[in-house]
């Protein structure tokens, strides 16, 4: 009896092994075939890219794979709304490429999902697979906004996983942009786009500076109210605060973290969360050991609701594109292994999976 028993197990441990082996080799394979790093190899999920710049040009999106490589697992992509007018009267021959470059306004450009969506369906699903594209091709203070999306998700099914990067209040953006008037967190046609995308499961990920530039001191911060009085509004919609309300001279206030965490805390609140892309945002993050201390602090209290970005816009090289990432490296290493993980890969697969799951289901019933 016991020498059948050890012969049968014998057996049977040579056949799992065989098996096994079979799994690993042909995962293995699929990943060589997709060019994807597996799960645990890469350095980060990028909530926060940019593939074409103000004068939507940019980077191939099978070289920007080839630039990804295996320090991002995965990214969500888009383009940029607006686009810098070139007016001959106000810069002659001087072509401007970006909104400092030139006094000429900017205007919503709505090619940019369409060209978004086309580069995207270039690729295999193997590497579509990598990519969470967002539509951001819409102008927030039109009340047709929201049917802008739905025009969008009708033409490209199954592309797209959220809505922006788009802004409200920008510094030096919003007051450039032609047509309309500034945007508001107030205004109607922003709560119907954003009804829209809850109902749908699209990701919002929004711009809002938190304060105006060259704000008095001790002023209460312009938009603080206005910013959370929205998220209450809109409790079934998932929001990604960019840059946790930080701009180019919009310094962390005062009050920042508390700002942050009043909205961490509270119960009704619990579908925001915060990206910490830009090198501006990481440029104050890590301009003292004692900012760098406080931050990872927050993070480390509350590693579920933070996501990494890098906020790059249409980079030529891996070197250009990994610069926020490692920008970051003292505050890296003052995270706990648990919210490292988190904030560099785990929130993003939860949210964006997710998200993908809902559009889809949204799509399958009702796009015919």
């Amino acid at each position: 009896m016991s020498r059948r028993f050890f012969k049968y197990s014998s057996r049977l441990v040579r056949t799992l092994s065989i098996c096994l082996f079979v799994l690993t080799s042909f995962g293995t394979l699929a990943q060589a075939k997709s060019g994807a790093p597996a799960a645990n190899d890469y350095l980060f999920n990028d909530s926060h890219f940019h593939l074409t710049n103000y004068v939507q040009e940019g980077t191939d999106i099978h070289d920007f794979l080839k630039i990804m490589g295996d320090k991002a697992g995965r990214v969500a992509i888009f383009g940029i709304p607006l686009q810098q007018q070139w007016s001959y009267r106000v810069d002659g021959n001087r072509a401007p490429t970006y909104y400092l470059n030139s006094d000429a306004p900017l205007y919503y450009y709505s090619f940019t999902d369409a060209s978004i969506a086309t580069s995207y369906k270039s690729l295999s699903k193997e590497d579509q697979a990598r990519f969470d594209p967002m539509i951001t091709g819409f102008n927030p203070t039109d009340m047709y906004a929201a049917d802008h999306i739905r025009r969008v998700l009708r033409t490209f099914p199954g592309v797209f996983t959220g809505i922006g990067e788009f802004s409200i209040h920008k510094e030096f953006v919003s007051a450039k942009i032609a047509g309309g008037g500034v945007a508001s967190l107030q205004d109607p046609a922003l709560d119907r786009l954003i009804d829209f995308a809850a109902e749908v499961g699209l990701v919002i990920l929004i711009h809002n500076d938190v304060d105006v530039p060259f704000a008095k001191p001790g002023a209460e911060p312009a938009y603080a109210k206005e910013i959370k009085a929205l998220f209450l509004r809109h409790p079934k919609a998932t929001f990604i605060w960019a840059h946790i309300g930080v701009g180019r001279i919009i310094r962390p206030i005062k009050e920042q973290a508390a700002i942050i965490e009043n909205v961490i805390n509270n119960p009704e609140l619990s579908h925001v969360y915060f990206d910490i892309s830009w090198d501006e945002v990481a440029k104050y993050i890590v301009a003292t050991p004692e900012a760098t201390k406080n931050a990872a602090a927050l993070v480390n209290r509350h590693p579920e609701r933070f996501l990494f970005g890098t906020d790059e816009v249409a980079p030529p090289d891996q070197e250009k594109y990994l610069k926020v990432y490692n920008q970051y490296g003292p505050f890296w290493k003052l995270l706990s292994p648990e919210a490292s993980e988190k904030v560099r890969k785990g929130n993003y697969e939860r949210i964006f999976d997710d998200a993908r799951r809902k559009v889809r289901s949204w799509e399958a019933a009702n796009l015919k």
